[in-house]
């Protein structure tokens, strides 16, 4: 949770060169200049730490009205029609939060998507993949998740934005979710519906497409009866309570604050491709997710637009949450080398977790997929990448950018002494006192990706809730013999109360999820 962390912080004009990644000494990087795609995609994610019910987004024209002043905010007003998709992502921080002990049963707030249909003709949606998990059907255990392991069949529990993004990569639809759903004539379907935990999190990530125009909507309840009491949150017009940047605006729109994303981002998917000869040219380094701060001195910036925002939502989609990223590598070259992702070192900045994520790469062997656990500042060989002399090695890197990272990584391919020098460079630097790291599992090649069964169409009025999955046992390669012990998280420019919910949420999960496991 640490990781998104830095986009709250107050930030001062930076230079790129403050992005430093070890493996990059002495070398460049090479600009990627790729592209969005123009799917446009809700983003519900501001406010990311829900107080209450009420409504998170809206794209319905007209106004909703803060509960925190009763100002009125205009909706992000936008109208879908053909392919589209959805990013969600909220916690639950009631006031009372602070009472909360992890031995207790928690209170919830129940999330729903809903669809509008203001025509005069009936609109059909499809759904081409997708999934929804909360924080108790996917929990996080970072202290189990550095470094590099193969996937598996079933994902490692490393949250619910992990979950989610692993089954956008696979191409897979959740069995829970519908294919295809008909929305009647000026009328409201509730499309999917989940749980929020107190201190816990949700996410949703859809891909689909509609036959005609529609509109969407998500809003936050508390112990509806029947999909009504949803609609019903939406027709009060009343915003959920936490939107704590409605008194920084003028922050956000110089660049000083990165509020989160409310609105609608234009793209789902970034490709890119690009040919590199590493004998005559070197090692290849090119920015995978970056920014304007952490573009490596490229100044290729992956981030895109947004089309519609609530007043307090970030100018752009900072966080690209849910874009698929697609890169295409054209190598030349003999023998092993070392395919690696970076995170820069911030100078003045305690190390953090960087990214919790899952990623593909496709060879000419076949395609692996592994989890990758990084901490600012690290280096980690994705996997070994043995090219043929004279010839080209095409290599394909896929991934689906989860919920809580933090964007702004470096992508390399360079010789395997290379990576070991900085290595061990880091391990010599590194206090008598700080704990060792593990080696990082190498997934195995190749790796199939399991193919997902279709369910078969439900009818609208059949809407099933989110089926509550307990969680499964763990499945750790290779366990350290001495596990390290979390601790609170210090960042610079950053409200205390802000770190304390978010220290809250991280020690009430891993006190819970320990109970739970012990049974």
């Amino acid at each position: 949770m640490a990781a998104s962390l830095l986009t709250v912080a107050v930030l001062a004009p930076a230079a790129p060169a403050q992005a430093y990644v070890a493996l990059m000494a002495g070398q460049r990087a090479r600009p990627l200049e790729g592209t969005f795609n123009e799917v446009p995609v809700l983003h519900s994610n501001q406010p990311e730490e829900v107080e209450g019910p009420g409504i998170l987004i809206s794209t319905e024209p007209g106004v909703s009205y803060a509960a925190e002043t009763g100002q009125a905010l205009q909706n992000a007003a936008y109208t879908f029609n053909g392919d589209f998709g959805v990013h969600m992502h909220h916690k639950y921080f009631p006031n009372y939060r602070g009472q909360i002990r992890p031995q207790d049963r928690r209170t919830e707030l129940t999330l729903g998507l809903i669809l509008t249909n203001p025509g005069t003709r009936p609109v059909t949606v499809q759904f081409e993949r997708g999934a929804v998990r909360n924080s108790f059907q996917a929990p996080y255990l970072g202290t189990h998740k550095m470094g590099v392991r193969p996937l598996g069949v079933r994902p490692w529990n490393t949250g619910p934005g992990d979950a989610t993004a692993v089954q956008m990569l696979r191409g897979s639809l959740d069995r829970e979710l519908m294919q295809s759903v008909r929305i009647p004539p000026r009328s409201r379907i509730v499309l999917l519906r989940t749980q929020l935990p107190a201190l816990g999190i949700a996410n949703a990530l859809l891909r689909g497409r509609s036959d005609g125009p529609f509109h969407m909507a998500v809003v936050a309840a508390s112990n509806p009866r029947s999909d009504a009491d949803l609609v019903a949150v939406l027709d009060r017009r009343r915003l959920a309570p936490g939107r704590v940047y409605l008194n920084m605006l003028g922050d956000i729109q110089n660049g000083r604050v990165f509020s989160r994303v409310g609105g609608v981002a234009i793209g789902d998917a970034y490709t890119a491709s690009l040919r590199h000869d590493l004998r005559s040219q070197g090692p290849l380094h090119v920015p995978f997710t970056s920014t304007k701060r952490h573009n490596f001195g490229t100044r290729d910036i992956q981030i895109n637009p947004l089309a519609v925002r609530m007043l307090d939502s970030s100018l752009d989609n900072v966080g690209t949450y849910g874009v698929r990223f697609d890169i295409d590598l054209e190598l030349y070259g003999n023998g092993p080398y070392e395919l690696v992702m970076s995170h820069p070192t911030l100078p003045g900045r305690p190390q953090f977790t960087a990214f919790r994520g899952s990623l593909q790469v496709r060879t000419r062997d076949g395609v692996e997929e592994m989890h990758l656990g990084m901490q600012s500042g690290d280096s980690h060989a994705l996997t070994t990448l043995n090219l043929l002399p004279n010839v080209s090695n095409p290599v394909r890197v896929s991934l689906v950018y989860p919920a809580d990272a933090t964007p702004g990584h470096l992508l390399s391919v360079v010789p395997a002494s290379q990576l070991a020098m900085v290595q061990a460079r880091q391990a010599a630097e590194q206090p008598a006192s700080a704990p060792v790291a593990t080696p990082a599992a190498v997934a195995p090649r190749p790796q199939p990706i399991p193919q997902n069964r279709p369910a078969p169409p439900v009818q609208p009025a059949a809407l099933p809730q989110q089926r509550q999955v307990a969680p499964q046992p763990r499945q750790i390669q290779r366990p350290p013999a001495n596990l390290p012990q979390t601790a609170p998280v210090r960042m610079q420019g950053v409200s205390p109360g802000l770190l304390e919910r978010y220290q809250e949420a991280v020690d009430a999960q891993q006190e819970v999820m320990r109970g739970l496991l012990g049974n």
